[in-house]
């Protein structure tokens, strides 16, 4: 399971490459404050569910639908910060 901060960041960077199908270098320029869902064409509502269930098998997780909000995705910093809070439970 991948539990330092690191590590999640290079699987969220990762995952976000292949399901959105960014590249590694769009990918490797995501900063905190980089728009995701509304900024990123790419990033629409059956992505949402893709990187969701990527996240859980990537990130060794469990998302209970109780735990998403639209704010998880409005920036990379809030998906990570995310991440790194089920990684660590």
């Amino acid at each position: 399971m991948v539990t330092d901060s690191s590590s999640v960041d290079a699987t969220l960077r990762a995952l976000l490459a292949d399901v959105l199908g960014l590249g590694e270098d769009s990918a490797a320029a995501l900063t905190d404050d980089s728009g995701l869902f509304g900024a990123l064409p790419e990033f629409d509502s059956m992505a949402v569910a893709t990187v969701l269930t990527e996240m859980e098998d990537r990130l060794g997780i469990l998302i209970d639908d109780d735990e998403i909000d639209g704010e998880i995705f409005e920036t990379y910093g809030n998906l990570l910060a995310f991440s790194l809070r089920k990684v660590t439970d």
